[in-house]
């Protein structure tokens, strides 16, 4: 493999060291903040993979007027598409952190393996 075909996929390579940094800290570490900030981090991994999958060598922005006649165009579906995704996850972190908070305030704790056994 050549350097231009190695870089080429580094976002996806990238893409795919964050889902399994993400994943690994999601599974392995108690702690719900950090449970969370594992899911965020699979989160921006992810977000990486779609921009990734839309992005184009040598292509104009959809929204760039001043193209030429048949020249290539980045593909703004994904673009949307994660936009989209962000907000959601934005929320979604928010509702879990709060969720995170309300653990604390009835637990006094936010390790899992401790909210278990409280809960018992």
């Amino acid at each position: 493999m050549t350097w231009s075909e190695w870089a080429a996929n580094a976002p996806f390579l990238a893409a795919m060291g964050m889902v399994a940094l993400g994943l690994a800290t999601a599974l392995w570490r108690r702690n719900l903040i950090r449970v969370l900030m594992g899911l965020s981090v699979v989160e921006a991994g992810v977000n990486l993979f779609l921009v990734a999958l839309g992005w184009r060598h040598d292509a104009a922005a959809p929204i760039y007027t001043g193209a030429k006649e048949g020249a290539a165009m980045v593909l703004p579906t994904v673009q949307a598409l994660t936009l989209t995704a962000i907000v959601i996850g934005l929320a979604t972190t928010a509702m879990m952190l709060a969720l995170a908070l309300a653990v604390h305030k009835a637990y006094g704790t936010l390790d899992a393996n401790e909210v278990r056994r409280l809960r018992e």
